[in-house]
């Protein structure tokens, strides 16, 4: 479809040659309550999920310690997208984000049909976090059923992000530094354990033979890789949060260009380096991966007392952090997309904090009926809110692709001293990973094992859904412009007369 010239909308506050300017630039809406140590914080561990901690022992499973060359590739692809991202967010830092700047660069049913279905996909992300969250809490206190611990898990992070941006970053600055020392630590002790310096551990399965002595590097051949892919690609969806919380800290490009230049190595350290350790710590075919946790297991292998509870104690880290980033960022793109015109004015007003509560309630109260739908139909409806927004990661990182290829042109036109951040050998790497996400599309749409297809396909019905709306909103508000222009000049020719 060829890229159409965004339709006017209401004055929403757009200024400048890029767009639309943060709100809090021009002292309105949201306000700067982010300090530079919560981007950096809130950046660091955007990339760290709790689908690294849970996610990764069917990776290992099904690739091998060939899944290491499966997080390579989404790794390489994430770092390429958020470069795009980052050059289009350090031009124009917005809360909208991508959306926003899909809105510019393709028109305003791209930013719309990409605004919903990220919305939709964190809302869903909110019930699937809380039930993990309340299963790790109702272990530990049994007396409080699972659904009761989510109500409360829900109700506590509501109220934090009711409060204010500030509360928010400051949660999240000790939940994701919980996580990456944790990591690091983790780390550390695996990587002296397989070189045999760590003292007063026996690590008698630990070594670099790991990764070849058992059936080889790849023992279920080539296209294992692939299929690790499918396994591992959605645990990196939230690098792009701080893109979007940019538009609420002290100095937004300087934030969005220190958060894209860093993705190299955050994701090298926190994602190839722990996963390095795991699958050197014990072979790849050891059934305790499967039967307790690759994480889990690697530390048991090392002896370590109360492995199991400290891996829970992240892992409930890592999901409290997901939900509080989940309720955050689809309350800001629900704001981003009022203040466009394109969801109800509600959304796109601030209270004297700067908290645009209409926005969080209303991505609260979908997340209150999706747990419901968790524990009432776990395996009808919540399913196919699960399936339906699974590749919608993917329709991002795509939409990211086309909105700069075409943004990229825009900016150097209007605006050329903005580019501060450049995507490297531009157009090449940007068509190159375009055409890398439709082959994962491609191979999903194979994929039958692990639900791959379904995913696609129903991730795909409720895009077509929400384009259709989009297409309708833009035609009825052509017509709507087209009436009001004969009145319009026969008001100003009766001004002039």
């Amino acid at each position: 479809m060829t890229p159409q010239p965004p339709t006017p909308k209401a004055d929403n506050g757009q200024a400048g040659p890029t767009g639309p300017t943060s709100p809090a630039e021009h002292g309105s809406g949201l306000q700067a309550g982010l300090k530079n140590r919560h981007l950096s914080m809130i950046a660091i561990g955007g990339v760290i999920g709790a689908g690294l901690f849970v996610g990764s022992s069917s990776g290992i499973a099904t690739a091998g310690p060939g899944i290491l060359l499966s997080y390579a590739l989404v790794g390489t692809l994430v770092v390429l997208v958020m470069r795009m991202l980052g050059e289009m967010s350090a031009a124009n830092p917005t809360s909208g984000s991508f959306s926003a700047h899909a809105d510019r660069a393709l028109g305003s049913w791209a930013g719309f049909s990409i605004g919903w279905l990220y919305w939709f996909f964190w809302v869903v992300v909110l019930a699937v976090e809380a039930t993990a969250g309340a299963a790790i809490l109702s272990s530990w206190v049994p007396a409080v059923p699972q659904w009761g611990w989510a109500l409360i898990v829900m109700i506590v992070l509501t109220a934090t992000n009711l409060i204010s941006v500030g509360s928010y970053g400051e949660f999240e600055f000790w939940f994701a530094g919980i996580k990456v020392v944790a990591i690091s630590i983790f780390i550390v002790i695996g990587l002296l354990a397989v070189f045999g310096v760590l003292p007063g551990v026996h690590a008698d399965k630990a070594g670099l033979g790991n990764l070849t002595d058992h059936g080889g590097f790849l023992p279920h051949g080539l296209s294992a890789i692939f299929t690790g892919v499918l396994l591992v690609v959605f645990s990196f969806m939230g690098s792009e949060i701080a893109t979007l919380a940019a538009g609420e800290s002290e100095d937004p490009q300087r934030a969005v260009t220190k958060a894209t230049n860093s993705i190299i190595w955050r994701i090298g350290v926190f994602y190839l380096g722990s996963v390095f350790v795991v699958v050197t710590l014990l072979p790849w075919n050891d059934k305790a991966i499967a039967e307790k946790g690759s994480y889990v297991a690697a530390l048991d292998s090392l002896g370590i007392a109360h492995a199991g509870e400290i891996m829970k104690f992240i892992v409930l880290t890592s999901v409290l952090s997901c939900l509080n980033s989940g309720l955050y960022t689809a309350s800001r793109m629900a704001f981003s997309l009022g203040e466009r015109g394109d969801a109800p004015k509600a959304f796109a007003r601030t209270n004297s904090r700067g908290v645009p509560m209409a926005a969080i309630l209303s991505s609260v109260v979908f997340g209150f009926v999706a747990v419901f739908f968790n524990y009432r139909f776990p395996d009808s409806v919540f399913l196919f809110l699960v399936n339906s927004s699974g590749a919608v990661a993917l329709f991002v990182w795509l939409v990211i692709c086309f909105s700069q290829l075409r943004l990229r042109r825009i900016i150097q036109s209007e605006a050329p001293e903005k580019l501060v951040v450049k995507m490297w050998l531009y157009p090449y790497l940007t068509w190159a990973a375009a055409f890398l996400i439709i082959l994962v599309f491609g191979y999903m749409l194979t994929d039958t094992e692990h639900d791959g297809r379904e995913t696609v396909l129903l991730s795909m019905l409720v895009a077509v859904i929400v384009l259709a709306v989009a297409f309708i909103k833009q035609r009825v508000e052509g017509g709507r412009a087209k009436a009001t222009e004969p009145a319009a000049a026969e008001a100003e020719k009766v001004s002039a007369g």
